[in-house]
């Protein structure tokens, strides 16, 4: 589903092409494929995407990284979309406060406030779940 994703992104980037300005096509590329898989994700009623995607393992990992991935994983589902997206955006992704508010059409305060808002959800839901990190 997400290769199909990433190729209708493309697909649409290619009859657009000659609207976009190329400086943004990495920005445009983005919001575009993050429209898609909302659609995708309202029109086949899930709430989480990361089921689809199978948990890839390597043998030279160590594991504390893989329990730490699945710590964060566990406390992310405690989100709303557009938290679990604005951090995504700003903490993994490394998007200023103003690309994220392009990429999902939020204005640079909203944006501010929200990942201050998930940051403290996290925060809480750790707290709470303290069995988790054991």
């Amino acid at each position: 589903m997400a290769n199909d994703l990433v190729q209708d992104t493309f697909e649409k980037l290619w009859i657009n092409r000659k609207s976009v300005d190329n400086e943004k096509a990495k920005q445009w590329l983005f919001t575009t494929g993050y429209r898609l898989m909302l659609n995708t994700i309202k029109r086949e009623n899930r709430m989480d995407v990361r089921e689809e995607i199978p948990e890839i393992s390597m043998k030279n990992e160590d594991s504390t990284r893989f329990e730490n991935r699945d710590l964060i994983d566990k406390l992310m589902a405690f989100l709303s979309p557009q938290q679990q997206s604005i951090i995504m955006l700003r903490d993994y992704e490394g998007y200023d406060y103003k690309e994220i508010g392009n990429i999902l059409s939020l204005s640079e305060s909203q944006v501010k406030v929200y990942l201050f808002r998930a940051r403290k959800r996290l925060k809480e839901q750790l707290k709470k779940n303290k069995h988790l990190v054991a």
